[in-house]
């Protein structure tokens, strides 16, 4: 069985929520804690009706190496008081997780992958791509560990046989999970198409400051209880 998830909401009305929540909310605390000696990936919790915003948060590895931007924002989700009634949400429970979106400023490790769908969260979305991790911040781990840990060689199989093969099922019977670029390519109109790929690449921009701060923490030594830096 293969989750079947349809966006919740027009792609470019995701587009505009996911990416103004970044400039917003997301880079102000990512530059914090990559002032502190941790890496530069956030994640948000949003209400999937509202699209308003539950939980934001960042990595937090000088604290504890789990402590990823995924499970960082998933604990607070679930350690936070539920939130209070109001005459427009009469409800004091915190949502069900299948009534949320799931978004990661980076495509998610095999941690972070876990934790979501040990959560429950169904529709995941993501800015930047494993490879991106890789050739713009200079953090291949996600690639790696996957790879070495969780990628088994069938019987007979060859290394170029081997190297095609997905990293793991973006689309399975726990989680759908697309990159922004995904939903860009589902929009009808090219000029759209073509706006909408500008404003990812001015937001993407955005974290060049933030990658040259963090590597230059590393040089120095800034404290971090990350092994894998």
């Amino acid at each position: 069985m293969v989750a079947t998830t349809t966006p919740s909401h027009p792609p470019s009305t995701l587009l505009s929520t996911l990416l103004t929540l970044t400039e917003t909310q997301i880079i102000p605390l990512t530059a914090r804690g990559v002032s502190t000696g941790s890496k530069l990936f956030g994640a948000a919790i949003l209400s999937r009706s509202s699209l308003h915003p539950l939980t934001v948060a960042t990595n937090d590895e000088r604290t504890s190496p789990l402590l990823h931007g995924e499970i960082n924002c998933i604990q607070q989700f679930f350690l936070s008081p539920p939130s209070t009634p109001s005459p427009s949400s009469p409800s004091s429970q915190r949502p069900q997780t299948k009534d949320c979106i799931f978004f990661a400023t980076h495509e998610p490790c095999s941690l972070c992958l876990s934790g979501i769908t040990w959560a429950g969260f169904n529709e995941v979305y993501y800015l930047f791509t494993y490879e991106d991790s890789r050739d713009l911040f200079s953090i291949p781990y996600d690639i790696e560990i996957l790879q070495e840990v969780f990628r088994v060689r069938a019987e007979g199989e060859g290394d170029e046989a081997l190297g095609r093969r997905a990293l793991y099922n973006r689309r399975n019977k726990f989680f759908t999970a697309r990159s922004l670029g995904e939903l860009v390519e589902e929009i009808g109109d090219e000029a759209e198409r073509e706006r909408w790929r500008a404003e990812i690449e001015r937001v993407k921009g955005l974290y060049s400051g933030l990658s040259e701060r963090y590597q230059e923490g590393k040089r120095e030594g800034v404290e971090s209880s990350s092994v894998w830096k």
